[in-house]
């Protein structure tokens, strides 16, 4: 494979540091990026930015995938580091490293999971990033497929069943629908937690952030029936 050209390299080299600009106006201003704004804190003018980012809302997508990678990838290297039959401890490894992230980026983290920005619908292409920590929980309930405790039963209405199992066929590994309800619960229970702990919601009532949180994802790793 031959090396970027130097236009390319440049090309990638500008859109990271617009990035990085806007990303500092996420963290004072929030999502309500200025194009302009960026562009005056870069020197240039905004005209030269379109030649990057066609609009705002390309600038945020771009922004959006980027933390939904951030967040994925630092779940995946947590999860790798634990052996693979340890599945309590992989589950508790990726909820401590988004937790871990979420803290350190807690703009990203708005962005993703906070408020929708008025005005901006999300295109196609954050789906699959958006989805990569949800799949990273399934797939360590599918390797211990052999190992999990029972599930009681729950009523599962037939569109809510067929959607489970649409999500079940679209990926290796079987896992039955109560089983993946639990998941999408725990992986529910996980951003509502953070939710609330980086948008201040447990100020004056929990200071103890991190046994509260390591406690909930714990019943949650129970409600999916890993073992102990």
């Amino acid at each position: 494979m031959s090396a970027p050209s130097l236009r390319a390299r440049v090309r990638s080299e500008m859109s990271q540091e617009i990035k990085a600009v806007a990303r500092r106006h996420l963290a004072t201003d929030g999502a309500n990026l200025s194009l302009r704004a960026v562009a005056r804190d870069m020197d240039i003018v905004a005209s030269a930015l379109y030649r990057y980012f066609p609009s705002r809302d390309a600038l945020l997508t771009a922004l959006i995938i980027d933390a939904y990678d951030a967040v994925a990838a630092a779940a995946t290297e947590a999860d790798s580091a634990v052996p693979r039959d340890d599945l309590r401890g992989r589950w508790l490894a990726v909820c401590r490293a988004v937790r871990t992230w979420a803290i350190a980026n807690p703009a990203e983290y708005g962005l993703i999971y906070g408020a929708p920005v008025p005005g901006y619908a999300a295109p196609p292409d954050t789906v699959k990033p958006a989805a990569r920590v949800i799949l990273l929980l399934i797939d360590i309930v599918i390797d211990g497929a052999d190992r999990l405790r029972p599930v009681k039963a729950s009523p599962i209405s037939a569109p809510l069943r067929a959607d489970l199992r649409r999500l079940i066929e679209q990926r290796p590994g079987d896992v039955m629908e109560e089983r993946l309800d639990r998941v999408l619960v725990a992986w529910t229970h996980l951003f509502g937690v953070l939710n609330f702990e980086v948008f201040g919601r447990l100020d004056d009532m929990i200071e103890a952030r991190t046994e509260y949180f390591d406690h909930h994802m714990s019943l949650m790793a129970d409600l999916t029936g890993l073992p102990h």
